[in-house]
């Protein structure tokens, strides 16, 4: 009995630790559990969800805003941005480069010339401002874990992100073109001229000069970071600039590709002025392969002091005087001359009304108001040279080459008139600001639509029929412009009814009657006056003292 007693006993003293133990472990899981959701991990002011320890609910709501510095030990270029803001960093950043950048730097041009320039005078400007969303992330990472690893690690070792300032563009080429090319070393491309009937060949000379493209990205991908680092003198990139053409390459050009002449007989003094000038300034065009010519930037300015006089010319369909009225005789004479020289036409317009020295579609008009122009390019394997003259009222192009055609090959070119438009009546005009007595009459134009036909022969035999272009020339009736401008008012009824009467015959005629009328009254004014005999002073009866 003694002994059933001890063994419970025994076992009791066992089964009460093991039951302590338990109670306790229940009570410490209780006090866990309610302990947990009041758990609220503090890293940088924000609560932080951490798995197995605290529920969802327990992190801080997105309505709670955050700390959003840059940490310590970040640098945006040269510049130290710890423990600002987002604003902060812009306006440090903007600050620093327009100081910087009142820096003067001195480039060295061509012939080791100093050209000074300030950076603030090429328009700076922060180009990746794109980094701040790199700088934004840094602060705003939603891994607490990894961005306080992250901050422990910039604070020791520290972050440098890139600052880049670039430059405006036009404002770097204007340097560049402007204020250190003037200082290259000028080349001398070979030339070509033709005196009495003889070319003469001068070779070309090199040059050196500022190699632009390179320069410039060597400021916008540089020249900031070298006047931080203290470099304030740079050395721009330089080339050497080759000549176009060697010697013996132009004393190949000696064959005749191309010629046509045309008159200006009919001309008047200004108007053949006007057509000498264009051909003088044409002449001595050289132009190697692959080059366009412009006729209109070549003869422009149309001003007296480029050597041009007031003529007619035409305009919206009418005929007026202009500087350089005349000057589409002298491109068209060139058209032709281009044409059977098979050379690269690329613009031609032509005329608004039929002129005379050209058949119809081989004119080429040049109107600087509408943008009208005369190009070819040089579509041949070698050097052009153009001769230009003039000579008993007659203008002459001749276009010299090396001739690389079959000598059977043959062109010519026909013009063919597809439709014609006769002008409606006559037309005339009141001029207050002209006399009675002036009529100004413009001869009618017949309306054409046409086309230029290129015919080439091979050893005499027909081979190819080409339409070359086509144009439309529109009409235009005969005008008169009447003057109505008279001190007596009945001139004036007298010119108004001849005009209503719309025949430009009774204008000449009416007009004609008012000046004879009018000379009638001033000679018979002229016989009234009496005739006052001069006296000397010796005949007079007295005499001033």
């Amino acid at each position: 009995m003694k002994k059933e007693i001890r063994r419970k006993r025994k076992k009791q003293s066992v089964l009460f630790p093991v039951v302590l133990l338990l109670i306790g472990c229940v009570a410490a899981v209780v006090w866990y559990s309610s302990a947990s959701k009041a758990v609220a991990v503090q890293t940088d002011h924000k609560a932080i969800y951490l798995p197995g320890v605290s529920t969802e609910e327990d992190a801080e709501p997105e309505s709670v805003e955050r700390e959003s510095v840059v940490f310590q030990g970040v640098h945006l270029g040269a510049v130290d941005i710890s423990g600002m803001t987002i604003e902060q960093v812009a306006a440090a950043v903007e600050n620093y480069y327009r100081q910087v950048c009142e820096s003067e730097v001195t480039l060295i041009a061509a012939q080791n010339t100093p050209v000074k320039v300030r950076l603030n005078d090429l328009q700076p400007y922060w180009e990746n401002q794109e980094v701040l969303e790199e700088v934004l992330s840094l602060t705003d990472g939603s891994d607490v874990i990894s961005r306080y690893m992250l901050k422990k690690d910039i604070a020791q070792n520290g972050m440098e992100l890139p600052l880049q300032i670039s430059f405006d563009n036009e404002k770097v080429t204007e340097l560049l073109t402007e204020k250190c090319a003037v200082y290259d070393i000028p080349l001398e491309n070979a030339s070509l001229t033709r005196q009495n009937g003889q070319f003469i060949v001068q070779e070309g000379q090199a040059g050196e000069g500022v190699n632009i493209s390179e320069a410039a990205g060597m400021i916008q991908g540089g020249l900031f970071n070298e006047v931080v680092a203290g470099n304030t003198e740079i050395t721009l990139p330089l080339e050497e600039l080759l000549p176009m053409g060697q010697a013996e390459e132009l004393s190949q050009v000696k064959d005749l590709l191309g010629t046509f002449t045309t008159s200006f007989a009919s001309s008047g003094s200004s108007r053949s002025a006007n057509v000498s000038n264009g051909c003088r300034l044409i002449n001595g065009t050289l132009l190697y392969p692959g080059e366009e010519f412009s006729a209109y930037n070549t003869i422009k300015p149309f001003t007296t002091e480029n050597g041009y006089y007031l003529a007619g010319s035409y305009l919206n369909g009418k005929v007026v005087e202009s500087l350089g009225g005349g000057i589409c005789q002298v491109s068209s004479t060139l058209y032709n001359a281009v044409l059977r020289a098979e050379l690269q036409v690329t613009e031609r317009h032509n005329h608004s009304m039929v002129v005379s020295y050209v058949d119809k579609s081989a004119d080429a008009a040049i109107a600087e108001s509408a943008g009208k122009d005369f190009r070819f390019v040089n579509s041949s394997e070698h050097p052009i040279y153009i001769e230009g003259y003039t000579a008993d009222k007659k203008i002459t192009f001749n276009i010299y080459g090396v001739e690389t055609r079959d000598p059977g090959h043959k062109v010519e070119f026909k013009s063919e008139v597809l439709e014609e438009n006769p002008p409606k009546s006559d037309s005339i005009i009141a001029d207050a600001g002209q006399v009675v007595g002036y009529v100004s009459v413009t001869s009618a134009h017949i309306g054409y639509k046409a086309q230029l036909i290129k015919i080439v022969y091979e050893n005499g035999k027909e081979v190819e029929r080409t339409v070359v272009n086509s144009s439309t020339y529109n009409p235009s009736p005969r005008t008169a412009v009447v003057g109505i401008a008279a001190a007596n008012p009945e001139y004036t009824a007298l010119m108004q009814q001849a005009i209503a009467s719309g025949s430009i015959d009774t204008c000449k005629a009416t007009a004609s009657s008012i000046q004879a009328q009018e000379a009638a009254l001033a000679a018979q004014m002229a016989a009234e006056v009496p005739q006052v005999t001069e006296v000397t002073a010796a005949q007079s009866d007295s005499v001033a003292p």
